[in-house]
């Protein structure tokens, strides 16, 4: 019998202040509850605007503690309001002077399970992120939710084949991709990096960009998120490239086991060769 979960990701516009934001993302999660979704994931720092564009102070405002801050918190009730799995992609501040670029995954009766650390942090035009985040420092962890096993990388992160090995080699079936990109750095790659990592290491992928320009620069975000599947084939169409959109998929857990008895990938590793991968 096919292991069928209906999964939903939204690509947002920002609206100028937190609260319309995440009152406007409980709406969308609202309505992927009525669809019948079982977990749903936003964008990159999603309660805020991508304020990376700049390297000013006044944007450490934007950083809360997880899981005791107030837009975990708020995530935990929806998600036992929904019954769905959530994944939040928050600004994190630890202590002082301790700051990360941080997913919280939520279980569906409102557990809060742990986070993951955006680990790769860019520091280019644009995307000023060692201003502000910390290397992330947790690993790479999968969460046993109750739409199965849940992993995250964030945005940059993409670009290392590294990161996604390890979150399949733990156990992950789903892993969600927050990200927020821009046409004219790397929007060529984008409809590339994500299927080839799903075929490479034979789980689905959720690719999540933001949409619209907003007010700290001119990074113009193209959406186009998108579920795709361990053959590297879309879960239906992605969304477009110029609105917000809420994007609800039927992916077949299934298939990952299919795919890994035919193609093989994980018994034709050779870790015992891969020592110099590791050498700084």
């Amino acid at each position: 019998m096919a292991n069928v979960v209906r999964a939903a990701l939204v690509q947002a516009t920002w609206t100028g202040d937190t609260e319309s934001m995440v009152a406007k993302h409980e709406e969308h999660a609202r309505e992927a509850a009525r669809q019948g979704a079982r977990i749903i994931g936003f964008q990159e720092v999603f309660n805020a605007p991508y304020f990376c564009q700049v390297q000013e102070p006044e944007h450490y405002r934007w950083a809360e503690p997880v899981p005791d801050g107030p837009t975990v918190r708020r995530m935990r009730d929806l998600a036992r309001e929904t019954g769905m799995v959530i994944v939040v992609p928050v600004f994190e501040i630890e202590q002082s002077g301790f700051y990360y670029n941080t997913a919280a995954v939520i279980d569906a009766d409102g557990t809060y399970l742990g986070k993951y650390r955006k680990h790769h942090i860019p520091q280019v035009k644009g995307f000023w992120e060692k201003y502000y985040f910390k290397p992330g420092n947790l690993g790479w962890p999968v969460f046993d939710t109750a739409a199965g096993k849940v992993g995250v990388y964030i945005c940059y992160d993409r670009h290392f084949p590294e990161g996604w090995r390890q979150l399949g080699l733990n156990g992950a079936q789903l892993v969600y991709n927050p990200s927020a990109t821009h046409r004219g750095l790397s929007a060529h790659l984008w409809q590339l990096e994500q299927p080839a990592a799903a075929v490479a290491n034979e789980y689905f992928v959720a690719a999540i960009n933001r949409v619209g320009q907003e007010e700290y620069g001119d990074n113009d975000f193209y959406g186009t998120s998108y579920f795709v599947d361990p053959r590297g084939r879309f879960v239906g169409e992605p969304a477009g490239d110029k609105a917000e959109e809420l994007l609800v998929r039927d992916l077949d857990l299934g298939l990952i086991e299919q795919v890994r008895q035919q193609w093989a990938f994980y018994r034709d590793r050779r870790p015992d060769a891969y020592e110099g991968l590791v050498q700084p």
